[in-house]
């Protein structure tokens, strides 16, 4: 007894000297890829349901200088569909719509081939086949947003292939539920995510962007300076260089660290959302690849090669890149905003895993991932860098499929 006892004290100091050296070796982590001159990123971490980091690191405008905090706002791109999603299925749970009603009644003058045969459901889960918008957009537009979308693809007679038969990452899906979510509720988007999401829990600086905007601590996007220039090696990538930019069902929110927080926090503890209605979201609705039990819910990537499941998604807009990752039954939560296109964010969350010792076998990179149909991408990689837009035009109709 004499002996175990200085054991196990020396045992606590060295658990407590650990726990007290991780927001140091976090720190240091970040400070070797981002410096306090360039664009850079904010970040948090929560483990059981407690924020033990959360911090900025660079600036959020080339031109102010303005330093990066957990209050600047950053656009999330792809993480807005889980925003997206939870408002389609809080109306569903509400009575005002089903899964499994068809876009033709929502939008009587699509063509009734495709509006027939696709439904909210297949939208939510990527799996409804529909043509990206991308090509079909009036060239002429500056500023796309949903409504072009649909304008852009609803007389398509043909899709990638049959409704509810297979996968296909698509951002188009998403843009046509915010305008289900307006058609249903009777209010925009934007007021809608305000009134049921970011009002009850007091984020009270996020919100979807338009464009006209005027949005608090806002950060702005930046890519690498393709010449190379010593004296300015980022230039801008953000709303007015890209088109596609403005969407807003499936990347138009504006949020910071501390309020994207409330959401997660929320989230893992059911208090104020719904927690039937998240737990539904990150359930597994379509399997992508059973060997690895790696799936999509509504909104979200879901991983479970063992008994803690994971849940996550990555976000692409313009110079923006973000990533939040999930494991719902530890309370853990790791969250990246970045105003920046280098930088592998999914990497960082295996190095942040690491540090507090928590297994990245249930987490497959989404970039690395390979659609069980060949052909069809199982992620769109970013709906808005310059190369993105090019090799994606070329390959736009490759393997449509036409619906008699």
């Amino acid at each position: 007894m004499k002996l175990i006892a200085p054991f196990i004290l020396l045992l606590l100091f060295s658990c407590q000297l650990f726990s007290q050296n991780i927001p140091a070796r976090l720190d240091s982590l970040f400070r070797v890829h981002y410096g306090d001159h360039a664009p850079g990123i904010a970040v948090a971490v929560v483990v059981k349901g407690k924020t033990i980091f959360k911090k900025g690191y660079g600036i959020s405008n080339w031109l102010s200088k303005e330093k990066i905090t957990t209050t600047t706002n950053f656009n999330i791109g792809s993480l807005t569909k889980q925003f997206t999603a939870y408002c389609i299925l809080k109306l569903e749970q509400e009575g005002h719509l089903s899964l499994t009603d068809k876009l033709i009644k929502y939008f009587p003058d699509f063509n009734p081939k495709t509006g027939n045969m696709i439904s909210i459901e297949q939208l939510l889960t990527h799996s409804s086949g529909i043509i990206d918008h991308y090509a079909f957009t009036d060239k002429e537009i500056k500023h796309a947003n949903d409504q072009d979308v649909l304008t852009a693809v609803k007389n398509i007679d043909s899709t990638y292939f049959t409704p509810g038969k297979r996968y296909r990452y698509s951002n188009t899906a998403y843009c046509l539920l915010a305008l289900i979510v307006e058609k249903v509720s009777g209010t925009n988007y934007a007021d809608y995510v305000q009134k049921n999401i970011f009002a009850p829990l007091f984020m009270n600086r996020s919100t979807v962007l338009r464009v006209d905007s005027n949005i608090y601590q806002r950060a702005i996007g930046y890519d690498i300076d393709p010449q190379g220039r010593a004296e300015r090696p980022f230039v801008e990538l953000d709303m007015d260089e890209t088109k596609f930019f403005s969407t807003e069902g499936d990347g138009g929110v504006y949020t910071s660290i501390d309020d994207y927080l409330k959401w997660c926090i929320a989230m893992q503890t059911g208090t104020v959302l719904s927690k039937p209605l998240i737990k539904k979201a990150q359930s597994f609705q379509v399997m992508l690849d059973p060997a690895k039990q790696l799936g999509y819910g509504y909104g979200w990537f879901i991983n479970q090669q063992d008994s803690a499941k994971v849940v996550y998604h990555t976000g692409s807009n313009g110079g923006f890149r973000a990533i939040t990752y999930l494991i719902p039954s530890q309370k853990y939560a790791v969250v990246i905003f970045s105003n920046r296109t280098d930088g592998d964010l999914e990497n960082m969350v295996k190095e942040i895993n690491k540090i507090l010792n928590i297994a990245n076998k249930s987490y497959t990179k989404i970039e690395s991932l390979v659609s069980f149909i060949d052909s069809s991408p199982i992620f769109a990689p970013c709906k808005e860098i310059r190369s993105f837009l090019t090799l994606f035009t070329k390959n736009l109709n490759d393997n449509a499929t036409a619906l008699n």
